[in-house]
Formats: C-alpha cells, structure tokens, sequence
C-alpha cells in the first residue's frame, strides 16, 4: 500500500513540474548573456537555447539553429565571455 503511494505522489509531483516548466521566455530590452546581447528574442517549447560560454575562443565560435530530433529547433551558441571592466 504505502509503495502505492509513493509512486502516486511521484507521478503527481512529477506532472507538477512538467506542466509548469511549459511556457515561453521572451528577453526584453537590454538582456546580456556573458556580455553578449540577447535581447528581444523568444524562447518556448519548440524554439530553445543551448549557450555555452567560454573563457578562451571556442572551436566554432557563434550562434546557429540546428533540428532538436523532436520537431523543434534549437539555437546554439558557442560565445567566449566578455569581460567588463
């Protein structure tokens, strides 16, 4: 029985997190990523963001959109960081 409940209240938390994890992020004015500029780009389900950040040159430095395997796209970003001083 209390084995039963486990796996229920597992199912159910886990349910939770799934469905608040779905939305959308729209960046607005201003929105710096490691010091590169991000801004007024929109991000959901089907359109993501992977950015990797650096602190010496990356191998293929930028950013470029490639398939996710599951009907969506993802933007990939390989960015050294820019230091402000």
């Amino acid at each position: 029985m209390s084995r039963k409940v486990i796996i229920a209240s597992a199912l159910v938390t886990g349910v939770a997190l799934c469905s608040s994890a779905l939305g959308e992020v729209r960046f607005g004015k201003h929105v710096y990523v490691g010091g590169h500029d991000f801004s007024n780009q929109t991000f959901d389900r089907k359109h993501r963001a992977e950015v990797h950040l650096y602190d010496n040159q990356p191998k293929n430095p930028g950013c470029h959109w490639q398939a996710d395997g599951s009907g969506g796209r993802v933007k990939l970003c390989r960015l050294r960081t820019l230091h402000r001083d």
